[in-house]
């Protein structure tokens, strides 16, 4: 089973199956799914991304491959546009190992640090930061810089204590914080997770959000002889709330031992919304996207997909082999099942079974 974003769906039907059923394993899948990404600008990673408080675009990304734990990221980078193909190329040389003279290759590279690595490595070119603004991105940042200055203006005109912080956008302007990612499974059974994302509106230049952070934009992990279940994981909301809370990796962790639905709805709820070091006074905004595969010798392969989000709404697209057309879901607020009064959650999911092929 693939899936193709959420937050936005993007699919290339024909070359997604087709790698799958060639045995590719996931991170491959995944490559080929960013490469048909680069070029939404709708989306809110590389082109078309937020804008930050200097008006200029800066994203972060990772990837996680569930079969060798590699991590690839990027974080705060300027002038590309594809940054997930950086995080990809950073993955891809970890598992190559320690170079000649016993380097070890990093996995986390920044600003322009990337940049320069990418250009080095061929990967990806620098390209103008007006290329990367859409007449969306650049309406949506007037609209939302009109209105902090003149907040800021209130604030010193009424001398009053109550500032309002640019990340506080986080509580109320959900309608900007899109992430893209996608979890896929392949049909060896190898999992991969990755994200993208321009991060907020109005950030403060040089943030980095959760998509490009170890354990809290994404995870994935293959079964293994400890444990029968495969997950791989996805998460969007406040950059700044998942991070302290590595939401993606606790997620995943709690799914090895309880089914998707169950693993979601109690990471958000314990994980998240009960977490003691985040503010107990504010809305926390998070969503996750989990994937989850069991497979046994007798009965095959069981690939649970399960989604809860507490923003306004969450766009996803997913197919597996067995599908002609991707399945597309676009989950609004109003249709919530409340977990906890302040924090109004919106679970949903779907399972497939594969039984397994008997030898011909």
């Amino acid at each position: 089973m693939v899936l193709l974003d959420y937050m936005l769906v993007l699919v290339n039907t024909p070359l997604q199956m087709k790698l799958i059923t060639k045995m590719l394993v996931g991170q491959h899948v995944y490559k080929q799914w960013l490469l048909l990404k680069k070029e939404a600008p709708c989306t809110n990673a590389g082109v078309g991304s937020n804008l930050n408080l200097e008006g200029e675009v800066e994203c972060d990304a990772s990837i996680m491959d569930g079969k060798s734990l590699g991590f690839g990221a990027v974080g705060a980078v300027k002038g590309i546009i594809n940054p997930s193909q950086v995080a990809a190329h950073l993955l891809k040389k970890e598992l190559q190992g320690p170079t000649s003279v016993g380097l070890i290759p990093p996995i986390f590279l920044v600003g322009d640090g990337a940049v320069g690595w990418a250009s080095q490595n061929s990967v990806a070119e620098s390209v103008s930061n007006e290329s990367l603004i859409t007449d969306k991105s650049l309406a949506a940042f007037n609209k939302s810089k009109a209105k902090l200055d003149r907040t800021r203006l209130n604030t010193v005109a009424h001398n009053s204590h109550k500032k309002r912080r640019i990340e506080d956008l986080c509580v109320y302007e959900d309608s900007y914080m899109d992430t893209v990612g996608a979890v896929c499974v392949d049909s060896e059974g190898n999992l991969c997770a990755g994200v993208s994302s321009g991060g907020l509106l109005l950030k403060t230049p040089g943030r980095v959000g959760q998509a490009a952070v170890y354990g809290s934009g994404c995870w994935a992990r293959n079964q293994t002889e400890e444990s029968d279940v495969g997950v791989a994981c996805c998460t969007t909301g406040c950059g700044e709330y998942l991070i302290k809370t590595m939401l993606a990796k606790e997620c995943a962790e709690m799914a090895s031992n309880r089914d998707g639905y169950s693993a979601v709805k109690d990471a958000l709820q314990q994980k998240f919304f009960d977490a003691s070091h985040l503010p107990s006074n504010k809305q926390k905004l998070a969503g996750i996207l989990l994937l989850r595969a069991m497979e046994s010798k007798s009965q095959g392969r069981e690939v649970e997909l399960v989604w809860g989000h507490n923003a306004s709404s969450m766009c996803l697209g997913y197919m597996s082999t067995e599908n002609q057309r991707p399945k597309i879901r676009i989950c609004r607020s109003s249709e919530c099942v409340d977990v906890q009064e302040t924090h109004p959650v919106m679970i949903e999911g779907t399972v497939e079974r594969q039984d397994k092929q008997k030898p011909s």
